[in-house]
Order: C-alpha cells, then sequence, then structure tokens
C-alpha cells in the first residue's frame, strides 16, 4: 500500500526583516517565476527577502544569485541580473516575487549589496 507524508518539516519565515526590506514597490514580473534552487547551498531552507535574482541566459530560469562565504558571488558569467525577492520563500516551494523597479533596503538586504549589483539593476535604488 502506498503512504504519503501529509507533514511539512516547520521552519521560521521571517526574520523580521521582510516587511523592511523592499521600501518602495514601482514593479514587478507579473505572478513572479519558480527559482531554480539546484544551486543554493544544501543546509539552507530559505531565501530571504532582498536576495537578488539572475536569469541564466542560455536555459532562461530564475534562480538565486550564488553565495560563498556569506557573500555574493561576484561571477556572474552567462547570467543576467533580473531584480530582487520580495518576500522570503521555501528553497522546496521557491515561487519567487521579484521586484524589477523601485527601491531597496539595501541595509536589510541578507548579503552585501556590491557596486557591480547596483550598476546592473539600472532600475533599482538602494538606499
Amino acid at each position: 500500500m502506498a503512504t504519503a507524508n501529509l507533514s511539512n518539516e516547520a521552519y521560521e519565515l521571517s526574520d523580521g526583516l521582510d516587511s523592511i526590506v523592499i521600501i518602495k514597490d514601482l514593479g514587478d514580473i507579473p505572478g513572479g517565476r519558480t527559482l531554480d534552487v539546484t544551486n543554493v547551498a544544501a543546509d539552507v531552507n530559505v531565501i530571504k527577502a532582498g536576495h537578488i535574482i539572475m536569469q541564466d541566459d542560455t536555459s532562461k530560469e530564475y534562480e538565486p544569485l550564488a553565495v560563498s562565504t556569506g557573500a555574493y558571488v561576484a561571477d556572474t558569467t552567462g547570467k543576467t541580473y533580473v531584480g530582487v525577492l520580495k518576500h522570503t520563500v521555501l528553497k522546496t516551494k521557491a515561487f519567487a516575487p521579484i521586484l524589477t523597479m523601485g527601491q531597496v533596503n539595501a541595509a536589510a538586504s541578507p548579503y552585501e549589496v556590491t557596486a557591480a549589483i547596483k550598476t546592473a539593476l539600472t532600475n533599482i535604488q538602494f538606499i
């Protein structure tokens, strides 16, 4: 007889910063996108609001910008900056609302926003 586990593992999705990461939402990707999370570290269960979102130039899949040793990776070859994750999402249910135009509280971002990110996302002001 087939069985299924109907229990969901509990995770704290909000660290209290979700409500202050996005200062002003002037535009986003309608309906959001499902993120490809294959390159997210195995020990990461949630992707926090403010995370930078990329699009793979070949597959056109959306994915969180890779992180290494507590910072965004600098090498983004083959990927294009798209926007900023508006709300924290579970890695297992990575249905992502993505801000493409507006203002972001850089101090509330999960990782330091680099000059390259600011230059690439011209419609987003990091304050």
